[in-house]
């Protein structure tokens, strides 16, 4: 992001997963509700777009958990578009399984999405034969620019006809990546990848439409980076020797954080780490690979746990917790160098520096000149020199929330903190007019001198905790909320937002000046 003063317009977004969208599908994706997202944002001057890691899911629905680092999730691919574009018929989309989906307040049945991903990459194959040959072509032309393509799409379809089980747990010559055996199972079994690959097609070319429309409409698409990849992905089985794992699957070495005072014995992640040599030796391809993926889908992205680019906590392979852990230092300036030579000075990324964060972290993130976070929920215990108070938020290169998808909605928030700390948030709020809670901090938020300004959509609809998005250290309903409708009580809200963000100084207009 650039120092200029040409870019001191300041800008508000909102935080919403694709699957949170209104569908009449399972979740919702990139179809119709997608494209009428953009163009509400759009016509409340609402310039972002923020949403989580748009790769597939592990079995809790995580999407920080990905069996691959590249692809997009099959959940998102919108059936009514490929019906209108001519790839699959309507007969063959009311035979999909979860056509008729009760609970539309909801997603929480993975593993039924997973089974209609499946049944719809089966019927795209049938049909393919009979698509005309400028398809083909795109088809064909597209595929030969995925360099990671084939290793998901193998590893996927392995998985598959394994049960599911991690890689580690396959016959030996697949769990080993003999490129031999799998030369002759891709023969063996082109009709399945080739659903795998059709899928993946289809999503860009939906993602596409959808990106389009946002640049036109001045909407900025907002993406996140997981720092670490999944154990268990096709990124870690098809480039074993990038990551601390054994030949057998074992962990060398671990991910977490180190104990603090939330945990006395710290979070143990069991992402394997990165073998920085090896990384170093290929001038950091698999990592430059990655980012050019990332900017293929987003304008801006968020690098989750930017720390790590500093240093990583390094966690012996058989702990069972974190405790024992010890930083190690990681090549961030180098990749950030590299990437900054090949994509210019100004780097369309956001670092996600919350916790306790180093001098050393700060200097890292300063030097690339990219914006930090800010959350409002945890600016108020009593700290004058807490950096999330709205007063201590001199930084134009700050990113604002109310609060992200890993905390409580703010009106949950407020039904768990005590009169002191709310006591402290009335103190803040210079509005007159009686507010919740949420849009006390929305208004709080948008009133800071922070470049962006982001607001989760439970808190501009006034949700409580059974909307929370994610509780971290838990594997059992995340993920899971979701919108019934674009309804009167959604639309009012986003003019609600429109109508303050403006008179807090804060517009659409020009903000894809942030990234250039």
């Amino acid at each position: 992001m650039s120092k200029t003063s040409a870019n001191l317009k300041k800008y508000s977004g909102i935080l919403l997963h694709p699957t949170a969208l209104p569908s009449k599908r399972i979740c919702g994706g990139f179809g119709q509700e997608a494209r009428s997202w953009v163009k509400l944002l759009s016509e409340n001057g609402i310039g972002a777009w923020q949403f989580l890691p748009l790769s597939p899911t592990d079995s809790t629905g995580s999407p920080y958990s990905s069996p691959s680092g590249f692809a997009l999730n099959p959940w998102f691919l919108d059936e009514n578009d490929l019906v209108h574009d001519g790839f699959l018929t309507i007969e063959k989309l009311k035979e999909l399984p979860g056509s008729v989906f009760d609970d539309s307040s909801r997603f929480d049945n993975f593993k039924l999405a997973n089974i209609r991903s499946r049944k719809l990459g089966e019927a795209l194959r049938e049909s393919w034969n009979s698509q005309n040959a400028e398809a083909h072509i795109e088809f064909n032309n597209w595929k030969e620019k995925q360099w990671w393509l084939s290793d998901h799409a193998l590893f996927m379809e392995i998985r598959f006809q394994n049960n599911l089980k991690p890689w580690w747990e396959w016959p030996k010559n697949f769990a080993n990546y003999n490129r031999k055996v799998l030369d002759k199972y891709e023969h063996d079994h082109r009709n399945q990848l080739l659903e795998h690959f059709l899928i993946q097609w289809h999503l860009f070319r939906q993602w596409k439409k959808i990106r389009l429309l946002a640049k036109e409409l001045d909407v900025l698409l907002f993406g996140d980076l997981p720092f670490y990849v999944s154990r268990d992905s096709s990124d870690v089985w098809a480039n074993r020797s990038l990551f601390s794992v054994l030949p057998d699957g074992e962990l060398l070495s671990q991910s977490g954080v180190p104990p603090d005072y939330f945990s006395s014995t710290g979070q143990l992640w069991g992402n394997p780490v990165y073998r920085w040599q090896r990384h170093k030796l290929s001038k950091f391809r698999w990592w430059r690979k990655r980012f050019a993926r990332q900017f293929e889908q987003v304008d801006l992205l968020r690098i989750d746990h930017f720390r790590a680019f500093n240093a990583f906590w390094n966690i012996n392979g058989i702990d069972k917790t974190a405790q024992r852990g010890y930083w190690s230092p990681s090549p961030g300036l180098q990749i950030l160098s590299l990437l900054r030579k090949q994509y210019g000075k100004n780097l369309p990324l956001a670092a996600e520096d919350l916790g306790i964060i180093t001098p050393d972290v700060e200097r890292l993130r300063d030097h690339f000149d990219l914006p930090g976070m800010k959350i409002l929920q945890f600016a108020f215990d009593g700290n004058l020199d807490n950096p999330y108070l709205p007063e201590n938020i001199n930084n134009y290169k700050s990113i604002v929330y109310t609060g992200t998808h890993d905390n409580s909605t703010t009106n949950g928030w407020w039904n768990e903190i005590d009169e002191n700390t709310k006591q402290r948030v009335y103190e803040k709020f210079s509005s007159k007019e009686e507010s919740s809670p949420a849009w006390m901090l929305i208004d709080i938020g948008l009133s800071t001198k922070s470049c962006l300004f982001i607001s989760p959509l439970q808190d501009l609809l006034d949700l409580d905790n059974h909307a929370r998005f994610n509780t971290p250290g838990t594997v059992s309903d995340n993920w899971s909320w979701r919108i019934n409708d674009f309804d009167e009580k959604l639309l009012n809200a986003l003019s609600k937002y429109s109508k303050l963000a403006i008179s807090r100084g804060r517009s659409s207009q020009g903000i894809f000046s942030l990234i250039q």
